[in-house]
Formats: C-alpha cells, structure tokens, sequence
C-alpha cells in the first residue's frame, strides 16, 4: 500500500477529479477499487479480472486517486504491450477474425490516452515530467520486444518503421502523449524531457530510431538544441572527473554513454535539417569561447550558456561529436575556418592552455584526425593552417593581422602533427611493410579523405610550394612528397611536370630535384612520364607562352646541369638531368615544331632547349626533315631579328644568342647522319636563295613585276574601292589609257601612286649575315668530314667510298655556288 500512495496529492490533482466523467466514488467503494487493482480479483464477486477490466479498474483509480499514478503507469504498460502483441498478432494472420483482443483493448487505450492528456492540460508542472518519461521508455521497450516479428521492417527502413507503428492505437497513444509533454515543457523545462529521448535511444538504439526521427521532424528546433545541450552535460558529468578526450574516435572506457545517442539524433535530423543543425553547432562553438553572458536572451539560467564548466568542456564535446559523424563534421568544417579569426584563436588558446597536458594533447590528436577524415575544405583548412604557422618575418603584408604567438605555435605544431599523422597512413595503408606500392591485390587501399580532396589542388599547392617562404615551403614540399605517393604515377608526374613548368629560377627547380629523388625509390620512369606529360600539354594548347616558356627553359637547364657530373659533381641534379636528357631527346620532332612559334621568347627557349639536347640514336627521316626544315627556318628568322634588333637601337642580344643556338643546332644536325647533312644544305641553300631573305645579304624584295616594294609603314592607305570602280568603269570601252592601265599607275580620284624610296640594306649587318652563314657552311663541312672518318674505320667503306665521294663533291659544289652568289651580291 506503501507504493499504492507514495507522493503527496496536490489540491489541482484532486480537483482535477471535477471534470471527469463519472461520478465521484464512495470511501468504500474507492477501497474496493485499490484491493481489486492491487490483488488482481474482484473485490465483491470474488473472480479473477480479466485484462481489460483490470484496465478499467486502474483508470477508475488514476481518475479518483492520482497519488496512485506510478503504480497504474505501471501497470498499463502490460496493458498496452498486450495490445501491441494483439496487433501485431492479426497483422500475421492476415486479419484473422479469432484475434479480438486488439479491438476490445483500444477503448481502454483511448480512454487512458484521454485522463492522461487532461491531466497535462491541467497541471503540466506535475504530470508532464512523469508522463514523458513513462511513454518514451514504453515506446523504447515496445519497439525493442516486437522488433523481431515476422511483420516488423527493418531498423533501417524508418519510414516502413514509423508507418507501422503510427497505425497501431498503443504506439500512437504513446507517441502523442510525449509530444503534449514536450510542448508543455518546452517554456519551462525542456531538459528532463529531452533526457528522458536520450536515456531511452541509448538502451533501446536502434529500434528507437523511428521515435527519434518523428520526434525530432516535429520538433527540430528545440530537440537539436536541447540534444546538444542534454549531450554536453553528461558528456562533462561522465567525462572530466573519469577518463580524457577519446582518440581517433575510438572511445576508453565507453565513458560517455549518451554522445552516441546523441549523434544517432541529429543524424536522422541532419536529412532535412542540416542547416539548422549546422547553426546551432557553430552557435555553440562561438558562446563556448565568449567570455561574456549568453547570446541568447531566451535562455534559461539552467542553461549549459550559463555554466563555466560546460563552456569549457564545449569545444571538446563538440571534437568528440566530429569524430563518431563525418555528417556533422562536414556540416560545420567549411563555416569553421571562416570563423577563426584573430580574436577567436586567442580565445581558443586561453581556453587550451588551461587544459592538462594528456588532455590538450589527446585534443590535438582527434584534430588531426578530424582534418585526414575531412571529405572536403581540406585545401581551405591546410592553407589556414599554413598561414597561420607562418613565421611573423614571411607575413609582412596583406589584410589579415599576424597572429599571437602563442596561436602560431599552436598551429605549427598542429601541422607538424598532420604531416606525420598522413606519412602514417600513406606508408601503411597496404600491407604495413613501408611499401605502399607493394601489393594491390591483397586488400583494398585505405582511402584517405584529405589527401583525395587535395589530388585536384596539386598545382596551387605547387605554386605556394615555390614562393620559398620560411618553413612553409618545406611543409607543403613535404606534403606533396605523400600526396604523390598516395596518388601514384598519375598525381606524381603532374606535380613533377607543374614544378617544371612553374620554377623560375635554379633554386626553385631544386624543389623539383627533391621531389624527383624522394620518389625514387618507390616509383620507376617518373621524368620520362613527366615529360610526355609536358608534351600531352603542349599538343593541346593547355600552356600558354608563357609557361611554355619557362619550360622548355627549366628542361634546357636541367639538361645543361650533366656538366656539373663531367666536373665530377654527382648528385640528384646530375641523374635528373640524365634522365630528362634522355627523355627530350626521344620527344626532339614534339619539340621542332615550336621553333616556329610566334611568340619569339617560346621559338628562343625552343631553340636553346633543342641545341643542348641529345639527338637520338635512331630516329625517322620524316622526323629529321621536319626538325631540319624547322631548324633552317628559325635560323633566317633569328637573322632577321637580330638584324631588326639592330636598326631600332634595341638590346640584340637575345637574337644574337637565338642566331647561336641554331647555328649549333645545324652543326649537330648536320653530323649526325648523311640524310641530314643533305637536308640541312638543301634547306639553307634554298632559304638563301629564296627572294623573301634577299635583304638579308644586302638584296632588295621585289614584286611578281620586279619592281621594289616600297615599306609598308610608309605607304598611305587611299582608301580605294574595287567595287566602286567596276560600277563606274565597267560599261565603258577599253581604250589605252583606261582604268586598267591608269590603276597600274595610280588610283583614279586619289592620284599617282607614292613613290618610296629605297631603302639600302646596312653593309654591317649584311657582312655579319654573310660571316654567319660562312660559319655554319664551315660547321656542316666539319661534320661532313667527321662522317667521312666514321665511314673510313667502318667495314662497309669499301660499298660507301663512291657515296662519300660524290656527298663531297656535292656539298664543295653547293659551297662554291653560295660562294658565288655572294660575291656577286657584293
């Protein structure tokens, strides 16, 4: 009887009885009425009580006396799982009409449903805390209990779930009953309601779910704020006084019960709340580390805003929620940086420094996890990171304030951690021998989110690499090294290929020696891939001259570099160069054509790269023509510009240079076999002979009439329309004297033609084109006979004697004839 009337009745309970709906009982008869509902057996007839009039007995007591509340609530939950069973039971059978036990319970049910929610109307303060509690742990234990019936869906399919369980009258009863309580507590005490969802979700998780996500569509607002809320102070109650921050999301101890009932929450939120989700997340990051009252004017003084224990166990609640929910994670990750500004990372750091030292760096080490698992803003959080960990003497300008240097401490070592957090995981994700190249088929590759997201930023992290700034560039040289080694050959040759393309000078290029000799050792032919890589890009136009510039200059250098090797100097430039030298040498007919280019300063790097490279051993005729053709062209270009150069009082300096690079270009093609030394002769014998070049050796271009043209610069436009002349001319008689002959003498209505005079070449720079081409006749000579010496020790000179003889004779005819030509000329 003791348990019958625990509690004191309060005056608006009893004279809730007023509104009821049946007459109020006698002392006897409510007497009767307790010993029947306590034994079981009718007090007057002396029978066992069936189900339903035992019910009927227990509502009657919660009517007439409510300080029996507890032992009725307790009681009908046998009455509503008798009725879930019935349910569920003719669901099975199809609607087996022998299964009645559902219909005769219902009234009962709604007769319980409709005492339950007057007395929340009445008097919330007292019924709702009890009533919420009491339905949502039934609806736990009911979901629970029947979740493996034939019928019942499952736990994943929570639309099936919540169509199933709104269409039985007990479950709906229930469900409705802790919805009238949350409303009612929201204003006053939210909290013990919201316990009670996250108790129950942890005992009764996952069949729980489709309550959750029910309760949460109908109340988002109040159960994400609340949830995180309820979340951080059992999270700070279970957590600081036992065990530290949980690392790499693995937890010690299973320290804190209700954080995974919580995640379980605001995932089935996170659907179709995200943003609201993503607010309050970064609300409670930004009042965690205000020093000042609550944001909010609406909270209450039992709010977590209000506590300076919870406001410092805010910021790790938050990390440990991160780590057990990518979702949520990525909700807030790119909002994040753009909130850490000075005065916020200042905040922050007065907040770590007060933490133990395991604590803090159990902290930074679920961060650094948090930031490998980021699926996306890896780029916007690495270059936060970067610059905040930048020595003050590299930030020198720009709008963001340098930051403390306590924060930029912090932020190094962060990053420091990071770069050997990832080294970790690429060296170890295969096999954990240190290869991870070494097996592809034994298991399944670990998938590293940050590094994936940043395969798509390897030329921005290229280009930061190369500013050369104090201790950043090592980092992001160091983290491009992994990331070449998580992609394999495909991002490993894009980074070496953006290095070359965008180093400027030899200690920028040094990055790309380095970043070529730590990848050495684990991946084969990387500069031949490099390089045909560079080629793909020049095909297709994706270089502008610029870029296209710089390359073929740093591969001209690196090239140049074997000198260093033939002084002795062996190093990684030295190998490199080797290999790259190797590699141009097998794409020189790629690289021909852009002798030809029409931005001078890509023909001069084109030309320059192709001097000092090998020829091949063997390469096509249609190769040697198209290089030779090209080679030839160039030169009668590099002359001319050296000699425009020259006129308009410019610095000729680089055309000079152009003019010897082509000649040593010819001079080596010419050596290298009897086809080109043809080729070559051919081509310049035609190019010199060619009217368009005449004034180079001191000549005058002509007409198809032979007349002189005059310079177009001087020439006037007047303006004449073909048109307009054959409508007025063209019906008249061709006499002499008409419009065909007065046109070759001028235009009619605007005169005679102009006159321009001739303009004499300079005798200097004639003389130095006429050296020039002595120079290279020279040079072709000296091959020739260097050929010559090749075939003499060869076995087959006896075959080739007649050959050699009448090339000799050849190439002295060929000589003689220039010869002559510019004799005459003179």
């Amino acid at each position: 009887m003791s348990a019958v009337f625990d509690g004191n009745p309060l005056k608006a309970m009893q004279s809730s009885q007023v509104h009821t709906t049946q007459t109020a009982l006698s002392t006897h008869e409510l007497s009767q009425e307790i010993k029947s509902f306590i034994s079981g057996v009718d007090a007057v007839q002396g029978r066992k009580l069936s189900v339903r009039e035992h019910a009927r007995c227990a509502v009657r007591l919660l009517r007439s006396v409510p300080a029996c509340r507890g032992a009725v609530l307790e009681h009908l939950r046998s009455v509503y799982d008798e009725h879930v069973n019935a349910f569920l039971h003719n669901l099975e059978t199809e609607g087996d009409a022998s299964s009645g036990v559902s219909a005769n319970l219902e009234d009962i049910i709604q007769e319980v449903h409709g005492v339950l929610l007057e007395f929340i109307r009445l008097n919330p303060r007292a019924w709702a805390p009890l009533v919420s509690t009491w339905a949502v742990d039934l609806l736990g234990q009911l979901s629970s209990k029947h979740a493996g019936r034939r019928v019942a869906p499952h736990s994943s399919s929570l639309n099936e779930l919540l169509q199933l369980w709104m269409s039985c009258a007990a479950t709906r009863s229930l469900m409705e009953a802790y919805s009238q309580c949350l409303a009612a507590m929201l204003a006053w005490c939210p909290d013990a309601c919201v316990d009670a969802l996250l108790d129950t979700s942890v005992q009764h998780s996952p069949h729980f779910d489709w309550v959750v996500a029910h309760i949460g569509s109908a109340f988002p607002g109040t159960i994400i704020s609340r949830v995180l809320a309820c979340g951080l102070k059992d999270f700070c109650s279970h957590g600081v006084k036992d065990q530290g921050i949980m690392v790499m999301g693995v937890d010690k101890g299973n320290r804190v019960p209700k954080i995974g009932s919580v995640v379980g929450i605001l995932g089935h939120l996170a659907a179709h709340h995200s943003d609201s989700i993503r607010k309050e997340l970064l609300r409670m990051f930004q009042e965690s580390l205000s020093p000042s009252s609550p944001l909010s004017p609406t909270s209450s003084s039992t709010s977590w805003e209000s506590s300076p224990q919870l406001r410092r166990a805010a910021v790790p609640f938050l990390l440990q929620l991160a780590a057990m929910s990518p979702n949520l994670f990525g909700a807030v990750s790119a909002d994040l940086v753009e909130l850490l500004h000075p005065p916020i990372l200042l905040q922050l750091q007065a907040l770590l420094q007060g933490l133990p030292r395991e604590e803090l760096d159990n902290m930074l080490g679920l961060a650094v996890h948090l930031i490998s698992q980021s699926p996306s803003g890896g780029a916007r959080v690495l270059r936060f990171l970067a610059d905040t960990a930048t020595p003050a003497s590299v930030i020198i300008s720009g709008p963001t304030p340098s930051p403390h240097e306590g924060v930029r401490e912090g932020c190094d070592r962060l990053l420091q951690m990071l770069l050997l957090h990832l080294h970790k995981l690429v060296f170890n994700r295969s096999d954990g021998e240190g290869n991870p190249h070494k097996s592809h088929l034994s298991q399944p590759q670990r998938v590293i989110p940050f590094l994936e997201e940043l395969q798509s930023h390897v030329g921005e992290l290229c280009a930061e690499t190369l500013r050369l700034e104090r201790k950043r560039h090592l980092w992001l040289h160091q983290l491009l090294c992994l990331l070449s080694v998580y992609g394999g050959p495909t991002v490993a040759t894009e980074a070496l290929c953006q290095l070359l393309t965008q180093a400027r000078n030899l200690e920028e290029l040094a990055l790309a020696w380095q970043l070529h000799t730590t990848l050495s050792s684990c991946m084969a032919g990387l500069i031949p891939a490099a390089i045909t890589h560079c080629v793909a890009q020049i095909h297709t136009h994706i270089l502008g001259p610029r870029q296209l510039r710089q390359l073929l200059l740093n591969l001209a250098v690196a090239i140049q570099s074997q000198d260093e090797e033939r002084r002795g100097s062996v190093g990684s430039q030295s190998s490199m160069a080797i290999q790259v030298c190797s590699a141009v040498s097998g794409h020189l007919h790629d690289f021909g054509p852009l002798l030809l280019h029409g931005d001078p300063a890509v023909s001069h790097a084109t030309v320059r790269l192709l001097s000092c490279s090998p020829l091949p051993r063997t390469s096509s005729p249609a190769h040697l023509l198209l290089l030779s053709r090209a080679a030839v062209s160039h030169f009668f270009l590099a002359l001319r510009r050296r000699g425009e150069g020259a006129k308009g009082g410019r610095d000729g300096g680089q055309a000079a240079e152009a003019v010897n690079y082509t000649v040593l270009l010819l001079s080596r093609l010419a050596a290298y076999s009897p086809l080109s030394l043809k080729a070559v002769l051919q081509q310049l014998v035609e190019g010199a002979l060619h009217k368009g070049n005449a004034d180079l050796f001191g000549g005058q271009i002509a007409d198809m009439s032979g007349a002189p043209l005059p310079v177009p610069s001087v020439s006037p436009d007047v303006g004449a329309s073909l048109l307009d002349i054959n409508c007025r001319f063209g019906t008249t008689v061709n006499f002499s004297g008409s419009v065909w002959s007065v046109f070759h003498a001028g235009v009619i209505g605007k005169g005679l033609k102009v006159r321009t005079a001739t303009q004499l070449p300079d005798p200097s720079g004639v003389i130095q084109v006429r050296w020039t081409l002595c120079i290279l006749k020279i040079k072709e000579f000296e091959a020739k006979c260097s050929l010559e010496k090749i075939y003499l020790f060869s076995p087959q000179y006896t075959r080739r004697g007649s050959h050699i003889s009448r090339m000799h004779k050849l190439f002295f005819c060929l000589f003689e004839k220039i010869s002559y030509i510019y004799i005459c000329i003179l």
